[in-house]
């Protein structure tokens, strides 16, 4: 449980060009960094197909759970901050890019606002989010189901664990 004024948000990270296991890290290592984000739980580092535009190479993904003092849409900002600061370029949806950092839940909060929509509206539907976030939250209930129980209905065909490490990102 986060301790009081804060609130736990996960985040979805991910990406498949230069170095994306590196990015990760170092978008988690900057959202640490702050005093008003602690990274306290993050998953395994997995290897996935590519989703949408299948033809591009295969992506890295990982989730993590923050606790953060930050709003949801303040915690927005501050990642699209961190993906501006690590030159993503948004050319088209769901191509490739350096990195992505999507939020996927924040406490209890449904929303849907134009710029950003809690829990995440496709998060549920997509196995490279569900594998790497039952890893830190199985019993998260997001959208009347725990992550464990979307996890058993969403594809995972072609998913592997790219590194068992949860430590990874404290390293690269």
């Amino acid at each position: 449980m986060p301790e009081a004024g804060f609130t736990r948000a996960t985040l979805g990270l991910g990406g498949n060009l230069d170095n994306p296991v590196r990015a990760m890290a170092l978008a988690l290592q900057m959202l640490d960094a702050r005093a008003d984000c602690r990274v306290v739980a993050v998953s395994r580092v997995y290897r996935t197909p590519p989703w949408g535009n299948t033809d591009q190479s295969f992506f890295y993904n990982s989730c993590a759970a923050v606790d953060t003092t930050l709003s949801p849409e303040a915690l927005l900002d501050v990642c699209l901050n961190i993906e501006r600061e690590m030159k993503r370029v948004r050319l088209e949806r769901w191509g490739p890019r350096t990195i992505d950092i999507d939020v996927l839940t924040y406490g209890d909060v449904e929303q849907v606002e134009p710029l950003l929509t809690i829990p995440h509206p496709r998060m549920t539907e997509r196995g490279f989010v569900m594998m790497p976030l039952a890893d830190i939250a199985a019993a998260l209930v997001v959208k009347g189901k725990a992550v464990r129980d979307w996890l058993s209905t969403v594809d995972v065909q072609g998913i592997e664990i790219a590194d068992e490490n949860r430590d990874w990102w404290r390293s690269a």
